[in-house]
């Protein structure tokens, strides 16, 4: 092992309002102070309450991803744990998420409010 993963940096146009997002889907604290990171208007975090930390950058020109369309690829995507699907498919459109997708295999594709796309899955 050459090390661990300390976050997840996710490219975006307002760092803030999409750590703020992630929060409401996967609760936790906002802009913690942490020795690691060096939070600004251009740089936040989100430290979730079962320990992993995502990271939210800004970038100038940022081009958000198209699923399916490889043109614009996804990049990267997270796949979210949910106990009820069609609830968790309310709370994440309240906060500002897009649906895409829902799969007949039972996972349901977004993006959120940067275009990053997220699945819901029922665990």
């Amino acid at each position: 092992m050459v090390g661990r993963l300390q976050c997840v940096v996710l490219d975006c146009p307002d760092a803030l309002v999409l750590a703020r997002f992630y929060q409401s889907l996967l609760g936790g604290a906002v802009n913690q102070p942490d020795a690691r990171w060096a939070v600004s208007n251009d740089f936040s975090t989100l430290h979730t309450d079962s320990g992993q930390v995502l990271g939210f950058q800004r970038v100038e020109d940022y081009h958000a991803p198209r699923w399916p369309d490889s043109a614009y690829p996804q990049q990267f995507h997270l796949d979210i744990e949910v106990p009820d699907l069609d609830q968790a498919q309310e709370q994440v459109l309240d906060s500002g998420a897009t649906l895409l997708h829902v799969d007949p295999h039972g996972w349901r594709v977004f993006a959120d409010p940067a275009g990053h796309p997220f699945c819901l899955l029922k665990g």
